[in-house]
């Protein structure tokens, strides 16, 4: 029997552990905290769990060498490490993050040794690549060019759970998603480099109706431009990749962004109200009517609707923080963790839709729109850990079937990847909707 060691028990390890033991393979899931690793496992035969810290190299070390593959859902800071001991074992590895550069620099160590590191391979960064990348191979095939490629995706609570007035809630790691806020963004429109600095971000948003789910708020995700090269389509004249979000999101975190809740600098808050706070940040000389302050300073409306957003979170209220010194940033995602967390008996989506400008030598350009709507269930796996855990786990299997046989450093971009990967997704009741032909005002229009 093959045997995965798993590193980290996190929010998405579930559904991958089902997979794998469902699949007749062994699991290890070794965490800083065991007992979360029990709970996964539930006392199913043929897997083990384990307490590990990352500062263990040892009992890395031993771990690494006696299992056939690793997966690792630790911090992306740590994938490195991890690659370098299975390059030390020949073993290997897995993992949904981003490339960084120092994976970039063992490619050639790990082509030498005869080790293949899957990266990217959840939902985005992942699901998008493969579906994408299958598109774009087969307009290539057809001497097709692409003039245009969108990607948006989003994890979002289902429309009847999204009943808050940020209409968000989190089923994923909270921290992450309030920090991603301060991202700046860059993408290629009509040939021209097109860059947003972080303080922008949510200003420059757009709609898009997306299909059984409606009007959807669009913000650029990060640097969309290496896509031209990830996807191999130098020819795209507009590369755009964004966030959905329900309307609501964005303006609300915009104006956090512009009283600087997001900031991770500590300050003084011993003896203060959520409102003392909100007033040290915008440099009021008290914190009565804070609401109307908040408006003047930044030209709102009273009515206006972060304004309601921010008050219902609970930051204009006289209640006590309770802290001696913290960042605004810490008391404000927490008061997000408590009030925004989705509940036990509530659904998640992830929504995901390309849409290709396509041109052609010998016939009409058309649009080509491939869209994924994925509901979580209350009894079981929230739709984000599904999306990332299952495309990661059906590669773990098919590389140890020898299914998927490279070396190097790889993101999911290629046939001997994606195509048997895409396959057993839709087994498993993930798929996208692929749609040919569509008129050119199918496309869409960014700001």
């Amino acid at each position: 029997m093959k045997k995965v060691l798993i590193l980290g028990a996190g929010m998405v390890v579930k559904p991958m552990v089902d997979y794998l033991l469902n699949n007749g393979i062994s699991v290890t899931i070794a965490s800083r905290t065991q007992s979360k690793a029990d709970k996964i496992l539930n006392n199913r035969p043929n897997g083990t769990s384990k307490q590990w810290t990352v500062d263990d190299e040892a009992g890395l070390d031993e771990m690494v060498r006696s299992h056939d593959l690793t997966v690792s859902f630790l911090p992306y800071a740590y994938h490195a490490m991890v690659a370098k001991m299975c390059l030390k074992h020949g073993k290997n590895m897995v993992t949904t993050s981003y490339v960084q550069p120092e994976m970039v620099e063992l490619d050639k160590p790990a082509r030498d040794a005869g080790v293949l590191i899957l990266n990217e391979i959840g939902v985005d960064p992942g699901i998008d690549h493969m579906s994408a990348k299958k598109i774009i191979d087969q307009v290539h095939d057809q001497n097709g060019n692409i003039e245009e490629f969108y990607s948006i995706t989003g994890a979002l609570a289902a429309p009847e759970a999204a009943n808050n007035p940020l209409r968000y809630k989190f089923s994923w790691s909270p921290k992450g998603v309030v920090k991603a806020g301060s991202n700046p963004a860059r993408y290629l429109k009509d040939g021209k480099e097109v860059n947003i600095p972080s303080q922008n971000l949510f200003k420059n948003t757009f709609i898009e109706n997306f299909p059984n789910i409606g009007e959807l708020e669009v913000y650029p995700n990060r640097d969309s431009i290496n896509y031209i090269n990830i996807y191999n389509t130098p020819e795209a004249k507009t590369m755009f990749r964004g966030t959905f979000r329900y309307k609501g999101w964005c303006e609300t975190i915009d104006l956090m962004k512009q009283i600087n809740l997001i900031s991770e600098e500590p300050i003084d808050l011993k003896g203060k109200t959520y409102a003392d706070m909100i007033a040290h940040q915008i440099g009021a000389d008290d914190a009565s009517n804070i609401r109307k302050k908040v408006a003047d300073k930044f030209n709102l409306s009273e009515d206006a609707h972060a304004l309601d957003a921010l008050e219902w979170l609970g930051l204009f209220s006289k209640e006590p923080i309770n802290r001696e010194k913290d960042s605004p940033f810490e008391v404000t995602s927490d008061l997000m963790m408590e009030k925004m967390t989705l509940g036990r008996n509530e659904r998640d989506i992830v929504a995901m839709q390309h849409t290709f400008l396509v041109d052609y030598p010998e016939k009409e350009k058309e649009v080509i729109k491939s869209s994924m709507l994925v509901f979580g269930s209350p009894d079981s796996d929230t739709s984000v850990a599904r999306t990332v855990a299952i495309p990661a786990a059906i590669a773990v299997r098919l590389i140890l079937e020898g299914k998927i046989n490279l070396q190097g450093v790889y993101r999911p971009v290629i046939p001997e990847i994606y195509e048997p990967v895409l396959d057993e997704l839709e087994k498993n009741g993930i798929k996208l909707e692929e749609q040919f032909g569509l008129p050119l005002d199918e496309n869409i229009k960014l700001p």
